[in-house]
């Protein structure tokens, strides 16, 4: 695909757009590659992200900075990530207070917005062959296995880091699995969003090299994926979206946690129940008519999301 013209109205859209995918990256469960989808610039981004390889480098030598500028679709990139960094930056501390505070309307809210998202991406999908619900049922399968995995906890070391980095972005442009709920599996995602809240330069930048690493390799299998089995992806990538609902269930119950060095417990396995189990064995509100507006609310989210990826900025 070529680059597309925009002009500064249209840049700030991308702004937007790489803000709410920040967003979204900073909730365990939620995934920025499910917006950019919505969004409509998921196959420009993976195509853009393909094009930082080797031949950047040769271009950028023998046809100088500008051609290397454009053959990466650098205003892309940069308007994407910009508004992905701000977003990330401002809203982390946003999400801890939400998770902390009021997690099963936070939860009821994405759980609305991933199940629309499901049907936003299977649209596009004009027959359902046998190999193609095959793709959808793996995606979904695989999705919820990852979300029963129950975390680990380990040392932020230098090389978990890095190599966090490297896992977790490819789940963030994956649409379906979420990069924070990878972070989580590995025991890194309280180490990486402190690091980012503290503005920790020395560990960010070792994530930050795992991501470009990431980037890099994963970015050329999807462009690979969407230019010669287009349908095929769509319906593994909705089959991701749907499995990934178990996560997202507003009613969890905590049946094992740890303790962090700072004295906070920190929920390791939750288990979903309805919210009449919820209140009866938490004592606490379930909170059922807030949540189902909520769900609401989510859902509408994608309507103006898709809104938005369908207009000219």
């Amino acid at each position: 695909m070529k680059p597309i013209k925009r002009n500064t109205k249209q840049f700030a859209g991308l702004g937007l757009r790489g803000a709410l995918m920040g967003a979204a990256d900073a909730i365990p469960g939620v995934s920025g590659g499910t917006i950019a989808f919505m969004t409509g610039i998921y196959e420009e981004l993976i195509y853009s992200l393909k094009q930082c390889g080797p031949e950047a480098l040769s271009v950028l030598f023998k046809k100088g900075v500008l051609a290397a500028w454009q053959h990466i679709n650098g205003a892309f990139l940069a308007c994407v990530f910009a508004g992905i960094l701000v977003s990330v930056i401002s809203v982390s501390h946003l999400v801890v207070f939400l998770l902390d505070t009021y997690p099963s309307l936070l939860w009821s809210f994405f759980f609305g917005l991933i199940l629309a998202a499901v049907w936003s991406v299977v649209r596009h999908i004009d027959k359902w062959r046998p190999s193609i619900i095959v793709a959808f049922l793996l995606g979904a399968i695989t999705a919820f296995y990852i979300t029963t995995i129950t975390p680990t906890h380990v040392e932020a070391t230098s090389i978990m880091v890095f190599v966090s980095g490297m896992i977790a972005i490819c789940a963030m442009i994956l649409p379906g699995i979420s990069g924070s709920f990878i972070l989580l599996l590995m025991g890194m995602y309280l180490p990486i969003l402190t690091a980012v809240k503290s503005f920790q330069i020395a560990t960010l930048a070792l994530f930050a090299g795992g991501c470009v690493v990431g980037l890099l390799s994963f970015s050329r299998v999807l462009h690979w994926m969407f230019e010669k089995h287009k349908t095929m992806t769509l319906a593994l990538l909705g089959g991701f979206m749907l499995g990934s609902l178990n996560k997202v269930w507003p009613w969890k119950l905590v049946v094992e946690s740890i303790v962090n060095r700072h004295g906070k417990v920190i929920p390791l396995v939750e288990n979903n129940v309805l919210p009449t189990t919820y209140e009866a064995a938490s004592g606490l509100p379930a909170q059922l008519l807030p949540a189902i507006t909520l769900m609401l609310v989510g859902a509408a989210m994608v309507y103006l999301l898709e809104k938005l990826g369908t207009t000219p900025d």
